[in-house]
């Protein structure tokens, strides 16, 4: 499913969610999305995907979510889940098998507070290609990009473990993973040199079975990424 074209506007709307399975309204572009196809890959939930076209979005889309955001879960009884964080803990939750959240909520507690400082790394992505498109020396904010995976590296460091959780992938390195996987991309991959362990931490997320399930060829990205520079992105490149 997850190779079908984005509904625009004007498109009919998809047929109910089936009995057994979950939908997940994405686009395969999109790193928030990204996130939620990680965790369904992780669990192995039976889903199917519905792609949106995020500059021309259906009318029936908006109403099941009125920001017009993926990812947005709808389930067999209608019930609609939106914003990224939101629908992977949803996940974890409702299909309890391979849990990726910790069983303690002090655990769950920490987990969460590490995505809302990695929610202050996310924007780098954006303002550096930006900033270097419109000829801005970008040094400064590549500066803070290292400083922030520097303290990433630290933490890993400290804790003495392969992973954000522990020795094993739980719900923080998928989340913060989809932007390691466009580092290349925009063009940040110098930005690890320096973090050992955290790029030894991407070298072990890259072998990950759902990794490699839920992502796409740099060079696949690369072309969407240039035509979405342009105005024009083409969402279904590549299918």
């Amino acid at each position: 499913m997850s190779t079908e074209k984005c509904f625009a506007k004007g498109s009919s709307a998809p047929g109910p969610v089936p009995k057994d399975q979950i939908r997940i309204y994405s686009m395969r572009f999109c790193p928030f999305a990204h996130r939620a196809r990680l965790v369904l890959n992780a669990k192995g939930i039976k889903h199917d995907t519905i792609n949106i076209n995020l500059k021309d979005k259906p009318d029936w889309f908006l109403e099941k979510n009125p920001l017009g955001t993926v990812p947005t879960l709808e389930t067999p009884a209608g019930e609609v889940i939106y914003e990224s964080p939101i629908t992977c803990e949803y996940l974890d939750e409702v299909y309890s098998e391979n849990k990726l959240f910790p069983a303690s909520p002090f655990g769950k507690a920490q987990q969460k507070m590490m995505l809302e400082h990695f929610s202050k790394v996310t924007p780098f992505f954006y303002k550096i290609p930006m900033g270097r498109k419109n000829g801005e020396d970008v040094s400064g904010l590549e500066a803070e990009l290292k400083e922030k995976f520097s303290k990433l590296n630290e933490d890993l460091v400290n804790k003495k473990t392969k992973y954000f959780g522990g020795d094993s992938i739980t719900m923080i390195d998928y989340m913060m993973w989809p932007w390691f996987e466009r580092l290349e991309l925009f063009q940040l991959k110098h930005c690890l040199d320096g973090t050992p362990e955290l790029k030894k931490w991407t070298e072990r997320m890259a072998e990950d079975p759902a990794v490699k399930a839920s992502g796409l060829p740099v060079e696949t990205y690369k072309t969407f990424y240039k035509s979405y520079m342009e105005g024009k992105p083409n969402y279904d490149y590549g299918l």
